[in-house]
């Protein structure tokens, strides 16, 4: 991430409960989308299983992961998360986002630099974060993918 106003940074967390359901295949918990911030962290009950990523257009069960988006080469994972039939399921997620005038762009180390003009090698625009929250974000977390 670029600039980073730390008057400006922002802090979110959700808690999530999913109860028992005697026929999971019926509903789902949370459909399958994307996270925004820039760093989130997943505190998920260990005995009751449901969070989920697309891989290789399959759904697998996974642990609990951190992803952070730059130039391409780490990318807010699809995920979703499944009601279960043997039992609740409490989950907690942070979630830590730049301020809303920050400057987000590709870290210098991470862009390809396969020719003298670094920018042809640059994978996103420079953008402002408040700008993609408002824009572009609400189209993009819950896209089919």
């Amino acid at each position: 991430m670029g600039q980073i106003n730390p008057k400006g940074l922002n802090f979110g967390t959700k808690v999530s409960y999913y109860p028992l359901c005697p026929k999971p295949d019926l509903i789902k918990g949370l459909r399958a989308h994307t996270d925004a911030s820039g760093i989130g962290l997943l505190f998920q009950d260990d005995k009751v299983s449901g969070l989920q990523i697309l891989k290789d257009g399959q759904w697998v069960d996974v642990p609990p992961t951190n992803i952070v988006i730059t130039n391409g080469k780490y990318k807010s994972v699809v995920h979703r998360v499944n009601v279960q039939a043997d039992g609740n399921r409490i989950s907690f997620s942070s979630f830590y986002s730049p301020g809303s005038d920050a400057v987000i762009y590709q870290a210098p180390a991470l862009v390809a630099k396969e020719s003298d003009d670094q920018e042809s090698q640059v994978v996103y625009p420079k953008f402002v974060f408040e700008d993609y929250m408002k824009k572009l974000y609400p189209g993009l977390k819950f896209q089919s993918k």
